[in-house]
């Protein structure tokens, strides 16, 4: 003989403020788990759907950045002469050298500094990028002081706009277009002609080479070439795997302050619910004696509390995930650790984080509502009618 569901169902109902405080403690806990395992997720993302699986990055040896790299012009053309790279239309190699400059700008209303990534590229560098479109305007012309500014840089820092004006590196650069980037970092970046940046920063070198390979499986031989060879003393990643590298650091860093800000919260959370358990179970002594004395066994009283626990827990859960869920509708900057620069991302929910954020919801439930199972279950029933 069990006892129905609808009678722990029942009894939160009836104790409808102790339920709504207790859940709502735990959705406060549940939501900054969520949020934080969403942070860190859009932030992943945005960095990974920057590379492109088919790319490849070359940078100096050792360097962890772009920032930290540099490439003489000598051996940026060895690399640009490989037969492993993809050729255009019209038989010209797909690879652009670039260079990559942090500068600080002025964000709009606050006038507060940030550091912005500046990227001297090629024409080409669209045709290596699909994923970047123009939004609006043009592309800059080859030698001229125009840039293009991705969205969230020209949504975000003053003079960065279609039609206005940048000063930087004792020149005045005019915004002629918009890059559409989606949810990548191309969104929080600037580009320019290379010569011209190079020029105007005073930096004959480049900073990493971007090459487009023939097939996927040509990275092994490219890479295995490239890094034995005794005048180039350089790295090779895949494009995707350089950006997911960028994010590592942060991401952890994310993870580990979210995990001791859930682990402090939670612990307020389960003793809130191991008291409104305790004294649910209190309250009814006389009741539990009653279903003991018609012969409900002390494993059907266990399941029955810890039930209405684990219900409490699952609603907190499914209360704080709802609100973390809405977070996905806010953008948020932050400094990329791997080149000090600004990039802005989305918080991001996926199936995984969802499943964890109920599953932790309920594992709150399960030890708040534990021991004072345990104590229903072990009432004498003798002594549980005296109260009557």
């Amino acid at each position: 003989m069990k006892i129905p569901l609808s009678y722990s169902y029942r009894n939160l109902v009836t104790r409808r403020l102790t339920t709504i405080l207790t859940a709502g403690g735990m959705a406060l806990v549940v939501f900054v788990f969520a949020a934080v395992l969403m942070l860190a997720e859009g932030l992943r993302q945005t960095l990974v759907a920057t590379g492109s699986y088919d790319n490849a990055v070359v940078l100096r040896a050792s360097a962890e950045s772009e920032v930290q790299s540099i490439l003489e012009r000598d051996k940026a053309a060895i690399v640009a002469s490989q037969p492993e790279i993809a050729l255009d239309q019209r038989g010209q190699p797909l690879v652009s050298p670039e260079l990559i400059v942090l500068f600080n700008l002025r964000k709009r209303g606050t006038d507060s500094p940030s550091n912005v990534t500046i990227r001297g590229v090629s024409p080409i560098a669209l045709e290596l990028r699909p994923e970047v479109k123009l939004a609006a305007g043009r592309m800059f012309r080859p030698g001229s002081s125009e840039i293009v500014t991705g969205q969230d840089i020209a949504r975000r820092f003053s003079g960065a706009g279609l039609g206005e004006t940048l000063r930087f590196a004792m020149r005045d650069w005019t915004v002629v277009g918009i890059l559409d980037a989606g949810n990548t970092a191309f969104s929080s970046e600037i580009w320019g002609d290379i010569d011209q940046m190079q020029q105007a920063f005073r930096r004959p070198l480049f900073s990493s080479v971007l090459l487009r390979l023939r097939t996927p499986g040509d990275f092994a031989p490219l890479k295995a070439r490239l890094e034995s060879d005794p005048r180039l003393p350089v790295q090779v990643k895949r494009e995707i795997v350089f950006y997911e590298d960028q994010s590592k650091r942060m991401a952890d860093f994310i993870r580990l302050l979210g995990l001791v800000l859930t682990i402090i919260f939670s612990l307020g959370a389960v003793l809130g619910a191991m008291i409104t358990m305790y004294a649910a179970v209190a309250t009814r002594t006389v009741e539990i004696g009653t279903l003991r004395a018609l012969g409900f066994a002390r494993s059907n009283i266990l399941s029955a509390i810890l039930l209405e626990s684990l219900l409490i827990g699952l609603i907190g859960a499914a209360v704080g995930l709802g609100a973390a869920s809405l977070m996905q509708f806010f953008t948020i900057s932050t400094t990329n650790w791997a080149t000090f620069s600004e990039v802005a991302f989305n918080f991001s929910l996926t199936p995984d984080i969802a499943g964890k954020s109920l599953l932790f919801g309920l594992v709150m439930g399960l030890v708040g509502g534990f021991l004072p199972a345990v104590r229903a279950a072990r009432l004498n029933i003798v002594e549980a009618l005296r109260a009557l």
